[in-house]
């Protein structure tokens, strides 16, 4: 039988980048239409300000003009992820940081990572890419002249959220023809064979379609309430549940830094996010080492004792996802297929990541659900455990000593299986692509490098097999002088998005 109808339960950046995802899908597809029901009555969370670079592949296959983007999401450039205090300050630097670039290392030629395990002496990103220096002086990563979704360095956006939806959303109803319906879904009629059959609405009625998307976030309508899929815990691994969000304006003027500020503290973490017009602020912590009162202070803190001249709220993060992401006739994606936490802005990836998997293999009848089904839950499994282990990664790593919570972090128990023998392995090897053997790591061997090295995780250099040649050493000395180079001529950040808003990109 074929399927004609699909679903989406629930709007924000989860719904609206399903819907253009399968919309784009079923554009193809004669018999096959996309309904998205959103509520009136639930906003969005809207903490999801970062990406990565892969949300510009999606972006642009939408046929998203980037300068509408820019223009209408308050969107600046994010290059990096900038960890600052993630090691203990006594070892270390007072104010030791470490960047998360988003270029290759050695993006011009010979990879430079051996080369800097033998020598040392400036930091890891700063030695293998050019990014680094870009990044420090505040510079965008391309030209008023680039074309669109083009540039000099590997580049993601901070946006602002609630704007990103509504873009989403009108580009998915006029370019995919999606429907959108306001209304209240009330209650999950479900079928013979334990499948959705309907939604009970509060101003639409009942509604019936073959196949629904549940993206109604933390409420997860669909695949919990109605389906009883069970969710897997990450608590035990990830110790964070929960954060203080904050919006600050900004002067208009304001340098804006083309990276995400992640600084550690005793408990967690605060995110630092600078948009156009301000900064989103988010103190990340766990329950278990720190208390409320304690947390607020230290947001407050952070923020020059300011907090209470600013609106803030508190957010609960349960950690984890669901032990199968598609049940009978229903996929679950964002907050309602699961949520670790913000560190390197999983949840936009996940979400566009499981989107566009599940548009490229969509099962057009019931026969091919199955089979579908299995691929589609083994995939997506894997995937949030890699990305587990990543996030993970950067904790138990560090080194600091001044609370429990770090201390914690490091032991054996609350880390994988897979990932205790990859740490395992690379203290006497340098990591290489055949240690990430699925194209499903979501996170790969240049993400690795970029954290293991930044905290000064490293291989015995004696027990490793490293040989330098002259082609490594002439390209140290070649991109010293290409990120010198960038530093001086690429355009200041604010600058250049003060173009872009004014003038717009060249199309591609």
């Amino acid at each position: 039988m074929n399927i004609k109808k699909i679903a989406i339960v629930g709007g924000g950046t989860a719904g609206w980048l399903a819907a253009n995802h399968l919309g784009k899908m079923a554009v193809n597809h004669d018999h096959l239409s996309v309904t998205l029901i959103e509520s009136p009555d639930i906003p969005t969370i809207g903490v999801g300000e970062g990406t990565v670079p892969a949300i510009r592949q999606s972006l642009q296959s939408f046929g998203i003009s980037e300068t509408e983007f820019i223009r209408s999401c308050d969107v600046t450039f994010k290059q990096s992820i900038k960890f600052a205090n993630w090691l203990d300050n006594t070892k270390h630097a007072k104010d030791n940081f470490y960047h998360h670039l988003f270029d290759m290392p050695g993006p011009i030629g010979e990879d430079l990572t051996r080369l800097w395990l033998l020598k040392k002496g400036k930091p890891y990103a700063q030695s293998v890419s050019p990014q680094h220096a870009v990044c420090e002086a505040y510079k965008g990563p391309k030209t008023i002249r680039d074309a669109e979704y083009r540039g000099h360095l590997g580049y993601a956006y901070h946006l602002n959220a609630a704007k990103f939806a509504k873009l989403l959303g009108a580009n998915a109803c006029e370019k995919f023809n999606v429907e959108h319906i306001t209304a209240n879904v009330g209650k999950v009629i479900l079928g013979p064979e334990g499948e959705i059959k309907s939604l009970e609405t509060d101003t639409k009625g009942t509604l019936e379609f073959d196949f629904y998307i549940d993206c109604s976030g933390f409420a997860s309508l669909l695949i919990d309430k109605a389906l009883k899929v069970p969710f897997v815990s990450k608590a035990e691994q990830l110790f964070v549940d929960k954060a203080i969000a904050v919006q600050v304006p900004t002067a208009a003027d304001a340098p804006i830094p083309p990276f995400t500020i992640a600084t550690a503290h005793q408990a967690g973490w605060i995110w630092d996010i600078a948009l156009s017009n301000r900064r989103g602020v988010g103190f990340v912590y766990s329950t278990k080492y720190m208390d409320d009162v304690a947390a607020e202070e230290k947001l407050n803190k952070y923020l020059g004792g300011k907090l209470d001249q600013y609106q803030h709220r508190t957010l609960p993060m349960t950690v984890g996802y669901r032990e199968r992401s598609w049940e009978k006739n229903c996929v679950a994606l964002g907050l309602a297929q699961g949520f670790l936490e913000p560190l390197e802005a999983t949840s936009i990836l996940l979400t566009d990541f499981a989107a566009g998997f599940l548009a490229d293999r969509f099962p057009t009848t019931t026969e091919l659900q199955s089979l579908t089904r299995d691929r589609f839950n083994h995939v997506m499994q894997y995937a949030w455990e890699r990305v587990v282990d990543f996030i993970k990664l950067h904790y138990c790593l560090s080194d600091r000593t001044d609370s429990q919570f770090w201390i914690d972090n490091r032991l054996p128990e609350t880390m994988s299986a897979e990932l205790t023998k990859r740490l395992s392995l690379w203290q006497s090897f340098v990591p290489n692509r055949e240690d990430f053997f699925s194209k499903f790591e979501i996170f790969d061997l240049e993400n690795y490098l970029y954290v293991l090295y930044g905290m000064e995780s490293m291989p015995e250099v004696g027990s490793c097999d490293i040989q330098i040649n002259e082609a490594t050493l002439e390209q140290h000395k070649k991109l010293e002088l290409i990120a010198n180079k960038m530093a001086d001529e690429l355009p200041e950040h604010r600058q250049l998005l003060d173009k872009i808003n004014r003038y717009g990109l060249q199309k591609i």
